[in-house]
């Protein structure tokens, strides 16, 4: 084991969609370790926008991808709603099924997006990025 693979802090990450399948996409398509800088993961599945909510409000969610098709509530709006409601809320990485959603992302305040179907090639790397820009906004505590 590497130090960056010893030292790199545990990351806790929500993946949202009503449907099974593309929650196991995701967690298929990013792993337990995205990075050998970032993770290990671990991943809370939400079926349900109002289930997101609850489980952000405790804290401890490090981001939250969120499938913009999901039903009754998409994802864009549900990030939306977490950025207005939720004063240090997680990173938020949205699903996309077409490219010309991304302005409804960046309308959403998501800081990133995945295309679906996921890419396993690129979907640990985003994941990676978010995680490390999320741990550099910390606060640094002091004793």
């Amino acid at each position: 084991m590497s130090s960056a693979e010893s030292t790199a802090a545990p990351a806790t990450v929500l993946v949202y969609s009503h449907r099974p399948d593309v929650r196991a996409a995701v967690r298929t398509a990013v792993g337990r370790r995205p990075a050998a800088d970032v993770g290990p993961l671990t991943w809370i599945e939400c079926t349900t926008g109002e289930e997101v909510v609850a489980t952000v409000d405790r804290g401890g969610v490090d981001l939250c991808i969120l499938d913009g098709e999901a039903q009754p509530t998409g994802g864009l709006a549900l990030c939306r709603q977490l950025d207005q409601e939720v004063a240090d809320r997680p990173a938020v990485c949205v699903l996309i099924a077409r490219q010309a959603d991304r302005w409804l992302a960046h309308w959403s305040r998501a800081e990133g997006t995945l295309p679906f179907p996921v890419d396993p090639l690129s979907a640990p790397r985003v994941v990676a990025e978010l995680l490390r820009e999320r741990v550099a906004r910390r606060p640094v505590a002091r004793s």
